[in-house]
């Protein structure tokens, strides 16, 4: 609620029916003016934190924890670039299960697709790295100095299945990881975010924070 208080409004004509006269405005919030992280900035470490979200907190846990006022939530969602809450934020592992089991059904365990292993020959070299996406029949082959010999790997030697639920699974962890704002900053980010929501002067301007739109309820002569 605090992120509302600080948007704009805009008057519009007043459309409900108990209205005293046609004159009559209400405000309401301009939720056409939103404000984006810059990109060049979100990974600029030096305003910025890497944090991974705990299990079970929303955003208003965030930003209790990081800066003492859940309040300040969208402050945290701005910062980490989240757009749409609902598909952005991570879900708790039964949550993220009932997820995947809606959207997969009996399906939710077959194969996705398979991922390499590591192979390292005799001597401990990197051969082949963890996590590749390869087909069924991916092989690999390569020279083990200490051994002499061309080795040739294939099958489960070389590769994993990964089911929908671990590809799922896999995509709502990767969500635990944004960045967020160092403390040190939130006053200025504040003040900014607040210069950011004023209006400039225009024929619609009432005050800093406020526009009038046209009443086309009243007739011209």
């Amino acid at each position: 609620m605090a992120y509302f208080r600080e948007l704009p409004n805009i008057k519009y004509p007043s459309f409900f029916k108990d209205k005293n006269s046609s004159l009559e405005y209400i405000d309401v919030k301009n939720f056409f003016r939103r404000v984006k992280l810059r990109e060049d900035l979100q990974n600029t470490f030096t305003l910025f934190n890497k944090y991974e979200i705990p299990m079970g907190f929303r955003p208003d846990n965030v930003a209790e924890e990081l800066y003492g006022s859940a309040e300040l939530d969208w402050v945290v969602i701005t910062c980490a670039g989240i757009v749409n809450i609902r598909d952005e934020w991570p879900l708790d592992p039964s949550e993220i299960y009932d997820f995947a089991e809606n959207k997969y059904g009996e399906n939710l365990n077959d194969l996705r697709y398979y991922e390499t292993k590591e192979i390292r020959d005799s001597e401990g070299h990197l051969i082949l790295p963890k996590g590749k996406r390869v087909n069924s029949d991916f092989t690999v082959k390569y020279y083990d100095n200490t051994l002499s010999i061309y080795q040739t790997k294939s099958g489960t030697n070389v590769r994993t299945g990964i089911s929908n639920y671990e590809h799922e699974t896999r995509l709502n962890d990767d969500k635990r990881f944004i960045f967020v704002l160092k403390e040190e900053f939130l006053q200025e980010f504040l003040n900014d975010f607040r210069d950011i929501m004023v209006y400039g002067k225009s024929s619609q301007f009432v005050n800093d924070k406020t526009v009038q739109t046209e009443n086309l309820n009243i007739s011209m002569p």
